[in-house]
């Protein structure tokens, strides 16, 4: 798991590229030996694929679905540009709820599929402008898209659109339609999705040979269902409180970026090519003299949306983190000092000080900007503030030791995920372990799929002596990401502990005791399916 304060979080790395290579060839497991094993990236034969089998010429079921979905996503989780930065997801979370809710109330989400798919937000960490749909309702966003973007409808309609191509179950109906070639599809998926961030060329190194090029041709979605998705989409979007007007800003973004662009930096016009009956569609679905919601700042306010100001903040994150070039983070440093500059650059200066070691400059940078935003933006300056305050640096002052004592207290109050992630940083930091303990227990019976927060819990448990269930916690984190494996030797170390520690706390040896059990049953399941 990766903190966006982390200056060495690996981006578009070598190691990446092979676990890639290696992640393709797992699910493309039927593939001729002779066109995919002998790469030399791949280093060591691989095990046979773990891909649930779909049946015979049977419709792919929507257990099928999300069973092939949690087996990518197990891998996703263990990608090092996979990203779970607290303050980018609940930004994201914000655009993607209005959404997922107005395709439940207007009946584009079944009842069975809102209940039975993950309907999961993932990031990735790397700055290809991306965005992808997997099987069993995970959505993926790169956080170069989140950076090319200018308003938050920009980015709700790529949300809209993908989350489309999963209520219309348009995955589903392209891996039912080429039953034997499903495991090549959805591995071709991963990797179109996943490693065209990294090296554009990837994909065709790894997909060699006739039959998986002729796989490769199949990944695409028909030109039918990407109208179907821009036609649903349109509707979720404006029905969600969005202006429809993003659809055509976000095209033409793309459609500029296809021109000028040919490095593969733009991995989504690859996979969702756009075309003038597409974009000539979207534009005439716009009412007669409809005046963009840019000139009628109030709206996304009393529609209890993102403000453009906020999404302009949040841009400039993604672009901070998902850079590792040093000259960089100083130009966008010095960018500050100019006259006039706006609150983005402002917000994206301080971030790229804290990478360059400058955490004395990255303060006073946010101090001023939080006096310069609205009170809708504060509270993303003060998670700032308080993720600059627990970073390593010069010790702080009698006033800035007050004022992260008094920001930990307001953001573990806030109800925000990214407020009690980086509270609970805080008091871990600040050796309070109590106080991030008893939050974190109340968040996780409530969201118990958070692997952060188990995390966190963890070492609050830990730092207070409550091993058990410090190690219990760390279980937990493992099977939410469904590394079924290392879940079950936690628990089994958790049973392991010396008499005296566990027979301090049988409520939670017994509960030990029963989630060793259903991980045991989950690890033979998957074990059956590979």
């Amino acid at each position: 798991m990766n903190f966006s304060s982390n200056p060495g979080r690996l981006t578009c790395s070598c190691t990446r590229r092979a676990s890639l290579l290696r992640l393709a060839v797992l699910l493309l497991g039927t593939a001729p030996a002779s066109s995919l094993l002998a790469q030399p990236t791949l280093g060591r034969p691989l095990a046979a694929p773990s891909l649930p089998s779909l049946g015979d010429g049977e419709a792919m079921s929507i257990a099928d679905e999300r069973r092939l979905g949690d087996k990518i996503a197990a891998q996703i989780y263990r990608d090092p540009d996979y990203l779970d930065d607290p303050v980018l997801m609940d930004y994201l979370q914000a655009i993607w709820q209005p959404l997922i809710a107005a395709a439940r109330t207007r009946g584009d989400v079944a009842p069975d599929l809102a209940e039975r798919l993950a309907w999961e937000l993932m990031i990735d960490g790397t700055k290809a402008v991306n965005a992808f749909a997997l099987p069993g309702g995970y959505l993926g966003v790169n956080l170069g898209l989140v950076a090319l973007t200018e308003r938050p409808e920009e980015l709700a309609s790529v949300l809209a659109h993908e989350l489309s191509h999963v209520s219309q179950r348009h995955i589903a109906r392209m891996v039912s339609s080429q039953e034997r070639l499903a495991p090549w599809m959805l591995g071709a998926m991963v990797l179109g999705a996943l490693a065209a961030g990294s090296n554009a060329n990837l994909g065709g190194a790894a997909l060699m040979g006739s039959q998986a090029v002729a796989a490769q041709s199949r990944l695409n979605f028909s030109r039918d269902m990407e109208r179907e998705a821009d036609r649903v989409a349109f509707g979720v979007l404006s029905d969600a409180g969005f202006d429809g007007h993003g659809f055509v800003t976000m095209f033409d973004k793309l459609q500029q970026a296809s021109r000028l662009n040919d490095d593969g930096a733009f991995p989504y016009l690859r996979t969702h090519p756009l075309t003038g009956e597409r974009m000539a569609d979207m534009r005439s679905r716009l009412p007669l003299g409809h005046t963009p919601h840019a000139a009628h700042p109030a709206h996304a306010a009393s529609a209890g949306l993102p403000s453009a100001a906020l999404h302009q903040l949040m841009a400039a994150r993604a672009r901070v983190l998902s850079e590792s070039n040093a000259d960089r983070w100083r130009d966008w440093q010095r960018q500050a000092d100019k006259p006039g500059a706006t609150a983005a650059e402002r917000f994206a200066a301080a971030l790229s000080a804290l990478r360059l070691g400058q955490r004395g400059q990255a303060l006073a940078l946010a101090q001023g900007l939080r006096g310069a935003v609205a009170d809708t933006e504060k509270p993303v300056v003060d998670q700032l503030l308080l993720e600059l305050l627990v970073a390593p640096g010069a010790p702080l002052s009698t006033s800035e030791t007050a004022q992260l004592a008094a920001l930990r207290d307001t953001l573990l109050a806030s109800g925000s995920r990214a407020g009690l992630m980086l509270g609970a940083q805080a008091a871990l930091a600040g050796n309070h372990p109590a106080l991030a303990s008893t939050r974190l227990l109340a968040w996780v019976v409530q969201r118990p799929r958070d692997a952060l927060a188990w995390q966190l819990l963890a070492r609050a448990q830990q730092a207070q002596g409550q091993t058990l269930r410090a190690v219990r916690a760390e279980a937990e984190a493992r099977a939410v990401q469904f590394d079924h494996a290392g879940a079950l030797e936690r628990f089994k170390a958790a049973q392991a502990l010396p008499e005296t520690l566990r027979a301090a706390d049988p409520i939670e040896l017994a509960i030990v005791d029963t989630r060793r059990r259903e991980v045991e049953a989950q690890l033979r399941a998957w074990e059956r399916e590979s």
